[in-house]
């Protein structure tokens, strides 16, 4: 008979608590759980608000990482300490891969749960008889989801689908529902005080332990740190919790949970580093604790996988610590580390326990990879595996197998280490040329590798390799993938657990995407098929290829759920996934899906999305509807989905948080975690399922099974059977026993690949692709030896088949015969064409074909030195070389045997790094006159150089392989002109400004002496003190500062260049005549001589400025035009030249004389300035135009006034600079370009500036 199911004795009293329940649904805030016992390494991250209640999983980095992609099982992050697989039943995905060779490492995991949905894609809808009463979404006018009046809300009643009863086992018949109502021993704890936290932490030791320890914390998202902490402990399995805030301190904040994954006892919690930095560290299952401070904030934990109290630390600034005493003692590692780039070496593979793998990062910013013992880990002890540079974040470390990738070319180049022997590159297909990789697993002694080719985008080609890893053929094309929550790649692969070889994909054909499963390891695939009947046992018509099943694949981001797919190792038969019938997989009508065959056929058990979770070795299937209203029943099957029974857990509906169940061999207590209201404290709602069982199971209860593929019973080369429970027995199963036999199959054509380099056609043969010539030898084989011939087909790797066709396609061994070299090729160990002089270079001289034991090797490096080798095999680890010049080189290699030769060339450019470029030119020019800049260079040799030139406003540069230039400028006024100087990847500037007019004069300016006391001799202070004077002068004689350039000039004792210029306006009128420019000089050396122009330096220091002498411009000219009384006055400059000499050798004081000699040496100080690093570089000096007198100076000196110097002579113009280098540097970079010593000059630790020449004294 049927009944409302609405009405009951307390309605008024369930209408009042619904009302009270919606007004407190909006404005929540949100919640966070993480499970410490169930993953591993995570670094603690800061979580962002997002709207709704949220539950986020981190794990640390301390126990197994299940490395998956959506959903798979298996394959260990390289040395991570092994949780059991059914740790508290969760679900790992595909964390975000790094740039390069990406592999599933690990993260936060995040799953959203807000108003409108928990972890289904969709919202939840009506499941007609398929779900239960009671979880239908109630409806009113106050109700989201509208309709009907509040107090008159009818509940529909649950029926049992039609034709679902009767059925055996094995079949696909709709699956039934029972109407009665059970109970569930449960107990509820509310963690009273807690009720703003927002995230919680969970770990449940598990096997036999009745410890559950919860951290709870209150997030502030605005502050962006955690404000409150609490811990909980209960010895009862969930039952009653203890407060322990005073044993861990009641004012600690604490931040993180960390389990010991080789000994639970073991507990470490990390307090927030903005409070304090401090571990408390427990080993009797957080009963008590002890507290260690720390010097530094760690970011991430790495437990060893066998040693419990072996822990590597990561810190925030990218340091690496150890401690062998479970982290109460730190020792520094190493530095400059890569994130999450850090591993224990293998057990197995591994020959030292306490070797640790990492990726670091070198002073110039390069990736490395290093090995280095735990407690050592200096430069002259650790090893370096792989030579040269790796790409960043590309180092994974995973069961045998090291994988590093390496970008040249612009492409990227991936390299395998098999059993911690020598990188070898990875062979894929000639042209797949991939653009991004994934390694999905390692397990088996096989990789499996998803790779992103050229021209696909949001597809990847699923690969398979030989054991070595090395060699990969095709197993699937155009596999769907997905961006993450985290920007990490989503592929749709999902690797069943408890049964070897056995995969779904999601393919993509013709834009439709199609599920596919395999038996096999990706040998065959095929769709699935659908169920023959509906929920309610209507048929349904689903014709193969043309209509099939298809899944969702994503493991849920939800750790509590089960999410769009559930398998178990120990229940290897069932699998529970969302999914819809159809030509093609669809976001809507998604429905729940059970397979209890492994895949062969499949029921419908939902219309809307449920998590389904495993108890007791999967005997009983716990479903739970995805919906945003609080819930108090689950669904029970004890015959694997055919039937269904609904239970009662709570006697309050609970908004549901999240599910954990008992990590052992028996699971059958769990706990829901969950909120009354969203501003409640949260609710623990034990679930203990023993009640249900009133007996264990015996040998009568199980039944055989036997795994099969559409009928095929042998799979991966093995008939295996496994034993059920019968599902009409419920009793509970215990410990899970596996397989009950195996026998191996004789072996077929179905149990081999195609091999490497060839490709299967429709007949299903495996022939050789066109780029691929068979008749190939090794470049390993050597005469006398023999080597494997394919016969285009290799056995999958793990299959058990034995005899039948094994020895026709299995490889033969043939003997190498005798070949002339062929493919030579020489290449560097880092696959650049440049080098650094005085550093090591690594040559690489690789060889397709050829006789290699008797083959001779021939290397001339280009530099006058050649080095000779009897066989390449003496040159795996590359030939070294170090050049001590720079330049370009020619490096032949030429390899001869016997029956014939081959040779190869390489160009290699050797520089020295370019640090520091100074434009040098005039401050002051005449118009339509030559000018002459060059770019001064430190170092100066640096190898092949570019320079660009840009003058004035021309848009178009000039560029040449000079470092000097001359050009004239036809228009007065202030031009810029600018040089950058391109060497190899570095590209340095500079600029000045230039000063263009018909005719100027210029005046030597002098100081009081005392300012030498304050003269630093650098160039801000000059400019600062150019300024000031520019500005003295001004206020002393009225004239224009357009009329006036100032240039403190470098070296003591302190002086300065006055420039007169002839300004005009902007309409061009009113320009100063050369009786204009006498006058002003006039004016401005009578004010000096006066000592009228001074400036206060600082508080009683005051600073005259005075005259030293007058010249004008242009004042020498060489053209042939010039009369016969301009040569005499040269004469007589000359001899006034050497007077200035005479006086300045015996010391006579002059003023005004003795300027140009002094400054000479005022340069040289300039240069080793040691005010900061920027100007111990050479700084070329401004100057002036030359009097005649110092014009006869220059000439004439033949030796420099206290200190000699070398000259270096611009072969060009016949400029002469003065240079003086460090002998350190002549030894790291060569001398001077162009550089030829005087007999007799010595060598001085610094670099002189160039000498002012004819007009104008250059920059």
């Amino acid at each position: 008979m049927e009944k409302v199911a609405g009405w009951y004795p307390a309605w008024h009293v369930a209408l009042l608590y619904w009302t009270w329940l919606f007004l407190f649904t909006f404005g929540f805030t949100g919640a966070e759980i993480t499970c410490r016992s169930c993953h591993s390494q995570v670094k603690p991250q800061q979580q962002h608000p997002q709207q709704g209640l949220l539950i986020h999983l981190r794990t640390d980095r301390g126990e197994k990482e299940q490395r998956r992609f959506p959903g798979k099982k298996g394959g260990e992050r390289g040395q991570e300490a092994g949780m059991e697989a059914e740790d508290a039943w969760l679900q790992a995905t595909l964390s975000p891969a790094p740039p390069g060779t990406k592999f599933s490492g690990w993260e936060t995991r995040r799953v959203t749960r807000d108003t409108e949905k928990v972890t289904g894609e969709s919202r939840p809808r009506a499941a007609a008889a398929a779900a239960p009463a009671e979880d239908q979404p109630l409806r009113g006018r106050g109700s989201p989801a509208a309709g009907g009046r509040p107090g008159s809300v009818r509940r529909r009643r649950g029926r049992s689908p039609r034709g679902a009863a009767g059925r055996e086992p094995g079949d696909s018949g709709a699956a039934r529902f029972g109407l009665e109502e059970l109970r569930l021993g449960s107990t509820t704890f509310a963690l009273a005080g807690d009720s703003a936290h927002n995230q919680a932490m969970v770990h449940w030791s598990g096997h036999n332990s009745s410890v559950i320890l919860i951290l709870t914390k209150l997030y502030d998202y605005n502050l962006g740190s955690i404000t409150e902490s609490s811990l909980w402990r209960s010895t009862d399995y969930g039952t009653t919790y203890e407060k322990l805030n005073d044993k861990v301190g009641l004012k600690t904040i604490l931040s993180y949970l960390y389990v010991c994954p080789t000994n639970k006892r073991k507990i470490m919690l990390l307090t927030d580093p903005e409070v304090e930095s401090s571990l408390l560290i427990s080993s009797d299952e957080g009963a008590t604790y002890q507290k260690y401070r720390l010097n530094f904030y760690i970011n991430s934990l790495l437990f060893h996988p066998k040693k419990e109290d072996w822990i590597l630390a990561y810190s925030q600034d990218q340091k690496l610590f150890s401690s062998v005493e479970f982290g109460r003692r730190w020792l520094l590692l190493h530095e400059q580390v890569a994130p999450n780039r850090f591993y224990w070496s293998m057990v197995g593979s591994g020959r030292e326990p306490d070797l640790v793998h990492l990726e670091t990062k070198t002073v110039d910013g390069h990736a490395q990879y290093i090995t280095c013992k735990m407690q050592n880990c200096s430069e002259a002890t650790h090893g370096k595996p792989f030579p040269g540079y790796i790409d960043h974040n590309s180092l994974i470390v995973q069961d045998d197998y090291v994988f590093v990738q390496l970008t040249s070319g612009g492409r990227p180049h991936y390299y395998v280490s098999y059993r911690r022997n020598a990188f070898t590159q990875m062979k894929l297909p000639k042209y797949s040329l991939p653009k991004d990789m994934h390694v999905i697993s390692t397990d088996e002694n096989q990789v499996f590798a998803a790779v992103q080719e050229w021209n696909q985008n949001d597809t990847y080609n699923l690969y398979i390799s030989d054991t070595r890893g090395v060699y990969f053929t095709l197993a699937l094309e155009n596999v769907k993938s997905s961006q993450g929550l985290e920007g990490n790649v989503m592929i749709d692969l999902y690797e069943v657990a408890g049964i070897k070889g056995m995969f779904l994909a999601n393919k993509k054909i013709d834009n439709q995407v199609k599920t596919f499963i395999t038996y096999n390891k990706g040998r065959d695939w095929s769709l699935l098929q659908a169920p023959n009947t509906d929920l309610r046992g209507n048929p349904v018509h689903c014709l193969l290829p043309y209509c099939s099943l298809h899944l969702h694949l994503k493991v849920s981001e939800n750790p509590y759920t089960s999410g769009n797919i559930a398998t178990r190792d120990t229940a290897p038969s069932i699998i529970v996934a969302s999914g819809n019938v159809g030509t093609e997989l669809s976001d809507k009508d998604i429905s729940m899906f059970v397979s209890s065959d492994a895949g062969n056929t499949w029921r419908q058990i939902f219309e809307e999305e449920h998590s389904v979770l495993y108890l007791d070795q999967g005997g009983v299937l716990v479903a739970m509807k995805h919906t945003s209203l609080p819930i108090r029943h689950l669904w029970l099957s004890f015959d694997e989905g055919r039937s269904w029974s609904k239970y009662s857990f709570t006697s309050l509906p609970l908004f549901v948080d999240g599910v954990l169940g008992e990590p052992g061999e028996e699971t059958l207590i769990m706990t829901v975690f969950g909120h009354f209201s969203h501003r409640s404290e949260w609710q623990l709602v034990k679930v203990d399922y023993k009640s249900i069982f009133d007996r264990r199971c015996e040998e009568e209860d199980y039944r055989p099974w036997q795994l099969h593929s559409q009928g095929e019973a042998c799979i991966m080369g093995a008939k295996r059977i496994y034993r059920k429970r019968k599902s009409e027995k419920k009793c509970m199963q215990g410990k899970y026993a596996g397989a009950m036999t195996s026998e191996p199959c004789v072996c077929t054509e179905a149990d081999f690949n195609c091999d490497y380099g060839y490709e299967r056609h429709s007949n299903g043969q495996c022939l050789p692709a066109f780029w691929y010539n068979p008749s190939s030898l090794s470049k390993d084989c050597r005469l006398g030896q023999s080597y494997l011939n394919s016969t285009g087909y290799r056995k999958v790797v793990s299959n058990n088949c034995t005899d039948g066709v094994r020895e026709r396609y299995t490889a033969k061994p043939q003997q190498c015969p005798g070949k002339a070299p062929q493919g030579l090729r020489i290449i560097t160990s880092d696959g650049k064409l440049t080098a650094e002089q005085g550093h090591n270079v690594t040559f690489l001289v690789q060889l397709e074909e050829g006789d290699l034991q008797r083959s001779l090797i021939q290397v001339d490096f280009g530099d006058g030195i050649a080095v000779s080798y009897a066989n390449l095999s003496s040159t795996e680890d590359g030939i070294k070389h170090i050049y001590q010049n720079v330049g370009i080189f020619r490096v032949t290699v030429m390899v001869e045997n016997s029956l014939g030769s081959d040779n190869a060339v390489l160009y290699l450019h050797v520089t020295c790094p370019l640090e520091h470029v100074h434009l040098s030119l005039p401050f002051v020019t005449t118009k339509n006159k030559e000018v002459n800049a060059t770019a001064v260079l430190w170092p100066s040799q640096v190898g092949t150089l570019t320079y660009v030139w840009w003058f004035g406003n021309n848009t178009e540069p000039l560029i040449t392989l000079e470092g000097s230039i001359t050009f004239t400028f036809s228009v007065e006024g202030m031009n810029t002109i600018t040089v950058q100087v391109s060497a190899g990847s570095t590209i340095l500037q500079d600029t000045k400004t230039i000063a263009v007019y018909e005719q100027f004069q210029s005046l030597r300016l002098s100081f009081s002496p005392n300012l030498d006391d304050y003269n630093p001799d650098i160039p801000e202070w000059r400019r600062d003190i150019s300024r000031v004077v520019k500005r003295a002068l001004v206020e002393a004689t009225g004239i224009s500062s357009k009329h006036i350039l100032v240039a403190v000039l470098p070296g003591l004792p302190s002086s300065a260049e006055l420039f007169i210029l002839p300004y005009q306006d902007a309409t061009r009128e009113n320009k100063r005549t050369s009786a204009d420019l006498e006058q002003i000089s006039e004016r401005l050396i009578q004010k000096l001589n006066q000592n009228l122009v001074h400036f206060e330096l600082k508080p009683g220091v005051r600073i005259l400025v005075h005259a030293a002498h007058l010249t004008t411009a242009p004042l020498v000219d060489l053209t042939p035009s010039h009369s016969g009384s301009a040569m005499l006055m040269l004469l007589s400059v000359v001899f006034v030249g050497l007077a200035v000499f005479v006086i300045y050798k015996f010391k006579r004081k002059i003023p005004g004389l003795n300027i140009y000699a002094q400054m000479q040496n005022e340069k040289d100080q300039e240069m080793v300035s040691p005010v900061s690093q920027r100007e111990s570089i050479p700084n070329i000096p401004q100057s002036e135009l030359m009097s005649p007198e110092q014009l006869v100076d220059e000439k004439l000196e033949v030796q420099p006034i206290e200190q000699p110097q070398a000259t270096v002579q611009n072969p060009r113009k016949g400029n002469a600079t003065k240079v003086v280098w460090t002998e350190d540097f002549q030894k790291a970079c060569g001398s001077p370009r162009g550089f030829k010593p005087r007999p007799g000059a010595e060598v001085f630790p610094q670099l002189l500036s160039p000498r002012a020449q004819k007009k104008s004294l250059p920059m």
